[in-house]
């Protein structure tokens, strides 16, 4: 079943699929902050490995907190930039792309959404994820974050394969 999704790369069939895949993207994420701001006091974490804690932190900002002290017009900035990827996304699905590349776009677009119902309920993005070796920290991050990166790879590998199927020809 798995080999039949990830190898091969046909134009999907069933636009719904992927969009009730962003849902659940949209809905995990959600409801693990959800939990994290009962469980655990902002600011604080709890110590789950070594490497690896679990942390209630905000952010403001996008990635590695990139505009977080901005004076707070960057909210409605970067909320405006989901809608409009959001819908982009959405259309690029209507277009019944092929399989690795609507997998990106599902969790893309379920991360965006994840992060925009933050900025937009919140006032900001919470972050929980929290990795970290020799008093190095990665910035946190959160589920829908890991969503779009893990999108991403999916839209890179159905282009490179796409690209080196084309030049086989």
């Amino acid at each position: 079943m798995l080999k039949h999704v990830f190898l091969t790369d046909k134009p999907i069939q069933k636009v719904s699929v992927f969009l009730i895949a962003a849902f659940m993207v949209l809905s995990i994420d959600q409801l693990s902050k959800f939990i994290i701001e009962i469980e655990i006091v902002y600011g604080s974490g709890i110590e789950i490995t070594s490497f690896f804690n679990v942390v209630h932190l905000k952010n403001e900002g996008a990635a590695f907190s990139f505009l977080s002290e901005a004076g707070g017009w960057q909210r409605y900035f970067f909320v405006s930039i989901a809608f409009v990827v959001s819908c982009w996304l959405i259309w690029s699905l209507m277009q019944k792309p092929h399989r690795k590349e609507a997998i990106g776009y599902a969790l893309i677009l379920g991360g965006a959404l994840a992060n925009m119902t933050d900025r937009i309920v919140r006032g900001a993005v919470v972050d929980f994820l929290d990795i970290h070796w020799q008093g190095m920290h990665w910035p946190a991050f959160n589920f829908a974050d890991m969503s779009i990166v893990i999108g991403v790879c999916f839209m890179l590998w159905s282009g490179i394969q796409r690209d080196s199927t084309q030049k086989s020809r």
